[in-house]
Parts: structure tokens; C-alpha cells; sequence
């Protein structure tokens, strides 16, 4: 997220969490009592600073790991089910997943740079990128934030097969992105005196930057237990909390999140900025509540969306505009849309527009649905 970005109201919000077994229950009023000594004691010493920042957000975070996830059981089903049919189709077609990705790049582009204000369009993005001469006159930043993210987005897809993530490979990622931009900044984290907020959220003091994000890291590759799903939301929320650079920040965490997903064989997602009030407000609700659940929704409905997308080509659908479906079967537009939205039917966007294949049968959902209830 640029500085000045708009969250909304952040208030305080939460540094990586654990999965200590130990740990999987509330904080019983002795262990706050204690927690509140160490951190007393801490103050009065001046010491350990940063001991004291990460004690008293840890009581908070911890909340996470009960009754806030998001991520149920048949959600898990529904992924498991098409990442499974995934996995069979794909063989021997990886020249039609790379130009499916490729196609996909200017939108990524795009949707992930409008989130931080950028001016262009879905169109001038596509120019910039195939080297075409605009309409109108841009500001060369947004046409290097353009370029320089395409070039993040398929410099990852080559890594992810090659590098665990890293603290160098995200100030890689953070050089390419910011390179040509502003060098002063590009492949650092933040330093002494260089203080970000995004709407009312201050991001913690740079001093204490590289320790947060070493246990960030630390903290997801350790977790053997928790849903990937809830893990890669749980590490994006933390990552833009932190908000390690002086710029660059949300293009980057979203890099990132999608790195996490191709590491694990899985195609990557779009956070539209069609959506972005909803992708705000799950950065509220971790701030207000250490409430996951929706950035995980929106984590779960982009992966759905994009393994739609991917199992269409992959069968050979004919594909068409959902609402060219809908007027040919005379349906209901507000309510597949809605479905399309929720992802109840294999339905998924190129250039903002929802598609379908032709021959998807909805009567058998429908009948899905009704044994469902019986």
C-alpha cells in the first residue's frame, strides 16, 4: 500500500502468531497477569523493546486461532475437489496454463495498481505492456509501476519453482518493483525515521521491521497445522500490518500471496479493485477483532474463481458470457450473477467480464442442492 492509502479506520493490529500447541487455548487471567508483569518490568527497564510490542499483540493475535477462521470443512472440500481434477487435466498441457497466465498479467497488473490509485485503465495497462503508444498522456511513474510489476509477477512464477521465500527474495522482489521508481527506497526494508500509515493505521517503528518480518517467515513455514488458505490470508494481514517498505507495500504483499499459491501447485488470484472496500475491510476486522474470516473468503473465492477458470480451458469448453447463458436458458441474471459471484457455479472473469462454459448444466446443481436438503 502507498503512503496515505485508505483502510478506512485501522486500529491496532496483530505481528505473526503462533501454533504452539501450548498455545491453542485463551490466555488464562494468571498468564495476562504474567504477560502484564514481563511487560511492566520490560518498561521500567527500557529494555527489550521490541519483547514488549510483540507481548502485548500476541495476547490479541492468539484469538485468531479458535473461533474466527473462516475456512470450513466443505469449503476445504470444494478446493481439495477441483484442485484434485486440476492436477489430472493439467498434465502435458503446460503450454495452455503458461498462456492463460500470460493473458492474465495485464489484469493482474492492472486490478493490483488500481487498488493503489493508479489512473490507468485496463487498456492503457495492456498498451503499456505490449510497448503500443497511449491515447493520452500518463505519468512515466504509473507506466514503470506498470512494467515494473509485470515483471515482479513473472519473475515469481520462476521462482516459485526454484526458492522457498525469504527475506532476500522479498527485497529482490521489492528492487525489481521499485527499481526506476525511486532507487533511494528499492530493495530495503524501512529504516530509522522513515515512518508509513495507511489511512489511521501507523505502522510499527522501523527499528523493530526486520526482527517482525524474521519472525513472520519464521512463523508460516513452521506451521504444519493450520489450512494453507488460513495461513497465506493470516501472512498477508500481517505482512501489510508491518508494512515493511517506505512504498510498495500492498503490490508486494499481493505478489506475495500468490507466491505462497504457486509454491504449492496452485494457479495464482486476482484481488479486483472492483472489490477493494471489501478487501479494506478485512484489514479492519483483523485490526478491530483479529477476525481472519474475510480475507480468507476472499482468499477462497479468488482460488475457486481462478481453478474455474483453469478447468474450463483445460476440458476444451466452449466458453461464453454468462449473460448469453443466461438469456439461453432463461434464467435468472441477478441470481447467477450472485452464484457466479459466490462461486456456486464454475463461472470466472476475463477483463471484468463473467463467463461460463456453454455446456455447464445447471438443473444438476439444482439437484445437487435439493439431495442436499433431503
Amino acid at each position: 500500500m502507498k503512503k496515505g492509502g485508505n483502510w478506512g479506520n485501522w486500529p491496532e493490529s496483530n505481528t505473526p502468531k503462533s501454533r504452539d500447541p501450548l498455545l491453542c487455548q485463551p490466555p488464562s487471567l494468571v498468564e495476562k497477569l504474567h504477560l502484564l508483569t514481563c511487560v511492566t518490568t520490560n518498561i521500567v527497564n527500557n529494555t527489550h523493546k521490541f519483547d514488549i510490542i510483540h507481548i502485548i499483540l500476541t495476547i490479541k493475535r492468539e484469538r485468531v486461532n479458535f473461533d474466527l477462521m473462516a475456512t470450513t470443512r466443505p469449503m476445504k472440500n470444494r478446493i481439495q475437489m477441483l484442485k484434485r481434477e486440476y492436477d489430472t487435466l493439467r498434465k502435458g498441457k503446460d503450454s495452455l496454463l503458461s498462456m492463460i497466465d500470460e493473458v492474465e498479467i495485464a489484469e493482474s497488473v492492472y486490478n493490483s495498481n488500481a487498488i493503489e490509485n493508479s489512473t490507468l485503465s485496463l487498456e492503457e495497462t495492456e498498451r503499456i505492456l505490449l510497448e503500443q503508444i497511449l491515447s493520452r498522456n500518463v505519468s512515466i511513474r504509473e507506466v514503470y509501476e506498470a512494467k515494473n510489476l509485470a515483471r515482479v509477477m513473472e519473475y515469481k512464477r520462476i521462482a516459485a519453482k526454484e526458492s522457498e521465500l525469504s527475506e532476500s527474495l522479498i527485497l529482490q522482489f521489492h528492487q525489481m518493483l521499485m527499481g526506476g521508481i525511486d532507487d533511494s527506497i528499492a530493495g530495503r526494508f524501512r529504516r530509522r525515521g522513515e515512518y508509513v500509515r495507511v489511512g489511521t493505521h501507523i505502522a510499527p517503528a522501523p527499528e523493530h521491521v526486520e526482527r517482525m518480518m524474521e519472525n513472520l517467515l519464521i512463523d508460516y513455514v513452521s506451521d504444519l497445522d493450520a489450512y494453507f488458505l488460513d495461513k497465506i490470508a493470516l501472512f498477508h494481514l500481517d505482512f501489510e500490518y508491518i508494512h515493511p517498505f517506505c512504498d510498495g507495500n500492498g503490490r508486494l504483499g499481493r505478489v506475495i500471496m500468490n507466491f505462497h499459491l504457486l509454491q504449492l501447485g496452485l494457479p495464482r488470484i486476482i484481488i479486483r479493485n472492483s472489490e477493494k472496500e471489501r478487501y479494506y475491510q478485512a484489514f479492519r476486522e483483523y485490526g478491530d477483532g483479529a477476525s481472519t474470516r474475510t480475507m480468507e473468503n476472499i482468499v477462497f473465492l479468488g482460488l475457486m474463481e481462478s481453478l474455474h477458470k483453469r478447468l474450463s480451458y483445460l476440458r476444451g469448453a466452449e466458453i461464453i458470457r454468462l449473460s448469453d447463458y443466461v438469456r439461453q436458458n432463461g434464467l435468472s441474471a441477478p441470481a447467477f450473477t450472485n452464484a457466479a459471484r459466490r462461486q456456486t457455479i464454475p463461472a470466472f472473469r476475463e477483463k471484468g467480464v463473467w463467463k461460463i462454459g456453454r455446456a455447464y448444466d445447471y438443473r444438476e446443481k439444482a439437484g445437487r442442492v435439493e439431495r442436499s436438503r433431503a
